[in-house]
């Protein structure tokens, strides 16, 4: 069965940082692209940052730049997010998914999503 499973959400003060895992199975990890979405509570979901199959290119939305890294490991099969400087508006289910393609993501059409995992950044 495919699985992609998110860890490491939780409640976390303004300025904090936190690492958000996808730890995957089922399906090839290393010829999959990667991507993290999130949804605010009453807010459309929204593209975070992806990553090709072989880890050598990011991409990382304006919103985040500066302060979110997207990588993976194709050993382990898990993909991550480093979140830091976090702010009440990083508050979101964050979602990761996996694609054949970077398109795929970049347009919300992935072949897989995982379930989510709730980031809080409250004081």
């Amino acid at each position: 069965q495919v699985q992609l499973v998110e860890s490491g959400g939780g409640l976390v003060q303004p300025g904090g940082s936190l690492t958000l895992s996808c730890a995957t199975s089922g399906f090839t990890f290393s010829n999959y692209a990667m991507g993290w979405f999130r949804q605010g509570a009453g807010k459309e979901r929204e593209f975070v940052a992806a990553i090709t199959r072989g880890g050598g290119t990011i991409y990382v939305a304006d919103s985040v730049k500066g302060r979110f890294t997207i990588s993976r490991d194709n050993v382990k099969n898990t993909m991550y997010l480093q979140m830091n400087s976090l702010q009440p508006e990083a508050t979101a289910a964050y979602y990761c998914a996996a694609a054949r393609d970077l398109g795929a993501i970049r347009t919300m059409r992935p072949t897989y999503w995982g379930q989510g995992t709730q980031v809080t950044v409250s004081a």
